[in-house]
C-alpha cells in the first residue's frame, strides 16, 4: 500500500530536516552541510547556519566554492575532495545542461563539453598560483581557451567566456572563493589534488550525492524537481535515482506526482509535531532570500497562493521568508540605518501573541548577527 503523507507533514519533516528548529547557538555542525549551504545575500551562508542553531565563529571549518547552478556554497573544509566529485557533472549530457547555452559552440566545434571544462579547470589551476580576482581570471582565460569557450557580452563591451564555463571548474582545478570579497577571488585550496573531472558525480559518496540529497532535503519530492534544483538532465536523474526511493502520495501538494521518499523517512513524514526542538511554543525562522529552505522546486506544495509565490520568488528585490514551524507565514525586508537594522515584515495572516514574541527574539538575533541593534519592525 502506497503511504499518504499529507501537505502539513511534509512541511514539518523539512523544517525538522533541515535543522531548523534547533535552540540558537545549540550545535557546531548542520546535517545541510553535505549539500552545501549557498551563500547570497548580505547574510548569506552565516545567517542560514546560525538559524540552524549553528555558533558562527568564523569561517576557519567551512570553505565556499560555486557548485550547484553556478552559486556560491559552504561546505565543511574537510569534505572538500568529496564535494568536488559530488558537485562534478554526472555525464558529457549533463555536463552541456549545466552550461546553458555555452554547449551550443563547443557542439558545433566538435568539442566535448568535459575536456572543454577540464580545459578551463587547468587554465585556472596555473593562473590562480596566486590569489585572484575573478575579473582578472576571466580576461587571463580569454586569451589561453578555445575560441569557442569565448563569447561577446554586450554589457562588458568584450569578449570572454561564457559564465557558468567559467564558474564550475573551479573547484575541479582545487580553487576556493575567498570569504568576504567582492568581486570574488579564488585562491588554491591547500593539500588537495584538483579532481579536474576525473571522478565525475555518479563516483559521489552516498552522503554527499546531490540527487540522493534532494530526497534527503527535500522529500517528498519528484524527479523533476531534483532535476532542476541540480540543473542536469531528467535522463541522468532517472539513472542516479536512488534505489530506496519509495512512492509516496501528497494528495494535497497543489501538484502533480509521482512523488517519492526515502524509505528510511517514511515513518518520520507520518510523524507529526511542530518542529519545535526543547519547547511548545512556535519556531519562528527569518529566513534570507536564498536559504536552503526555500531554494526547493515544488514551490506550489511550500507557498500555494499565486501572488504569494510571485512575492516571495521575485527576481530583483527578492525579500526573506517569516517561516514558522515549516509554513512560510509572510515576507520580510531589512531597512538599515546607520547602527540599527529595522525590519519591514507583510505576514500573510494574522500571527498570535506568541508568534509575534518568537519574531521579536528572531529579529533581535538577526540585528546581533549583523553587529548592530535592532530598530523598528514595521508591519506586525
Amino acid at each position: 500500500m502506497t503511504p499518504t503523507i499529507s501537505r502539513d507533514d511534509v512541511l514539518r519533516f523539512r523544517f525538522r530536516r533541515h535543522q531548523l528548529d534547533r535552540a540558537p547557538d545549540s550545535a557546531t555542525d548542520a546535517d545541510l552541510l553535505d549539500y552545501g549551504v549557498q551563500d547570497t545575500g548580505p547574510d548569506g551562508a552565516p545567517w542560514a547556519l546560525a538559524s540552524r542553531g549553528l555558533r558562527t565563529d568564523g569561517w576557519d571549518d567551512l570553505f565556499l566554492a560555486w557548485t550547484l547552478r553556478g552559486a556560491p556554497h559552504a561546505y565543511r573544509r574537510a569534505d572538500v575532495a568529496a564535494v568536488a566529485v559530488a558537485t562534478a557533472p554526472f555525464s558529457e549530457a549533463d555536463a552541456a545542461k549545466r552550461i546553458f547555452d555555452a554547449s551550443k559552440p563547443l557542439k558545433e566545434a566538435g568539442i566535448p563539453v568535459l575536456d572543454a571544462l577540464r580545459q578551463v579547470a587547468d587554465h585556472l589551476r596555473e593562473i590562480a598560483s596566486k590569489p585572484i580576482a575573478k575579473g582578472d581570471a576571466s580576461s587571463r582565460l580569454s586569451e589561453l581557451v578555445d575560441r569557442p569557450l569565448l563569447r561577446f557580452c554586450r554589457v562588458c563591451d568584450a569578449t570572454h567566456i561564457f559564465e557558468q564555463t567559467f564558474r564550475l571548474p573551479p573547484l575541479q582545478a582545487g580553487l576556493e572563493l575567498e570569504p568576504g570579497t567582492s568581486p570574488p577571488v579564488l585562491r588554491r585550496i591547500p593539500g588537495l589534488r584538483p579532481n579536474r573531472y576525473q571522478r565525475l558525480g555518479a563516483h559521489a559518496q552516498e552522503r554527499f550525492h546531490v540527487v540522493r540529497n534532494y530526497l534527503r532535503f527535500y522529500g517528498p519530492a519528484r524527479m523533476k524537481d531534483a532535476a532542476a534544483y541540480v540543473d542536469t538532465t531528467s535522463k541522468d536523474v532517472k539513472a542516479q535515482w536512488p534505489q530506496e526511493a519509495v512512492e509516496v502520495e501528497v494528495p494535497d501538494a497543489g501538484l502533480p506526482g509521482p512523488w517519492y521518499a526515502l524509505e528510511v523517512d517514511v515513518e518520520a513524514l507520518g510523524g507529526g509535531g511542530t518542529g519545535a526542538a526543547g519547547g511548545d511554543g512556535p519556531v519562528v525562522r527569518l529566513l534570507g532570500p536564498f536559504d536552503p529552505y526555500l531554494q526547493l522546486r515544488d514551490r506550489e506544495l511550500l507557498v500555494g497562493d499565486e501572488a504569494q509565490r510571485k512575492d516571495l520568488w521575485r527576481t530583483l528585490g527578492r525579500p526573506g521568508g517569516i517561516v514558522i514551524d515549516g509554513e512560510v507565514a509572510g515576507t520580510w525586508r531589512p531597512r538599515a540605518s546607520g547602527r540599527k537594522l529595522g525590519l519591514l515584515v507583510d505576514p500573510w495572516r494574522r500571527l498570535s501573541k506568541k508568534e509575534r514574541v518568537a519574531l521579536g527574539a528572531e529579529s533581535e538575533r538577526l540585528a546581533a548577527h549583523r553587529g548592530v541593534t535592532l530598530g523598528d519592525i514595521a508591519g506586525v
